[in-house]
């Protein structure tokens, strides 16, 4: 495993972002682990964060501009310090989000920060894809900015469950939209890392029977 990898693993565990047990997803099914970017919760880890996906952004996007979308509520602060850190390394780019009610008073609307312009593309940055519901979500939303097109989508973690179908989730996201979709870490990982200590035996066992039911075949 690669050392960048092993070091995202131990972030998430050590912020409790990944956690162990019973849990129920946004898509319904009952999972044996839990990605939350909402346990982010002090400066120093919200920072590092921002770094791990500005290191994935300049891997697959290179230095292109792009605008940055995190959708309300745990998507912002994931643009917001990816952001940063882009800046940090050199390339300054705009953020927005989304509010979950559009405000009727003020400047009105449903977004917040930048509002991308025709022939700008956004990236929209993401905790976790399970079934795919939340990126659905997002792309309908987005759908009101006429002539921006999404580039492509950024998670923590590639679970390598089935969509609605047998592929996977990331992968019918890809196909019904058209734009990449890019995890720092999968599941696979997790695994192999947790295999590194015997006392994570229980956990493995249970993802992977997890897995050999809701696990994408393709």
């Amino acid at each position: 495993m690669e050392n960048y990898k092993r070091e995202f693993i131990q972030f998430l565990q050590s912020a409790g972002v990944l956690k162990f047990g019973d849990f129920t997803a946004k898509s319904g099914r009952k999972i044996p682990y839990f990605i939350n970017a909402g346990m982010i919760k002090t400066g120093e880890e919200i920072a590092k964060l921002g770094e791990f996906y500005a290191k994935a952004y300049f891997e697959k996007v290179g230095n292109k501009k792009t605008v940055l979308y995190g959708p309300a509520y745990k998507g912002i602060s994931i643009a917001v310090s990816a952001a940063i850190a882009l800046s940090k390394n050199g390339l300054d780019v705009p953020f927005f989000f989304n509010r979950k009610e559009a405000k009727d008073h003020g400047e009105g609307g449903v977004f917040v920060g930048y509002v991308p312009q025709a022939g700008e593309e956004v990236v929209i940055v993401e905790d976790v894809i399970t079934a795919g519901t939340a990126i659905r979500e997002s792309m309908a939303i987005l759908s009101s900015l006429e002539g921006v097109k999404v580039a492509a989508t950024f998670v923590m973690v590639d679970r390598k469950e089935k969509g609605k179908g047998e592929k996977g989730a990331m992968a019918e996201i890809e196909e019904e939209f058209g734009f990449p979709v890019y995890s720092v870490v999968d599941v696979y990982d997790i695994i192999e890392y947790l295999e590194e200590d015997e006392a994570n035996a229980e956990n493995v066992t249970r993802i992977r029977n997890y897995l050999a039911v809701n696990g994408a075949k393709a």
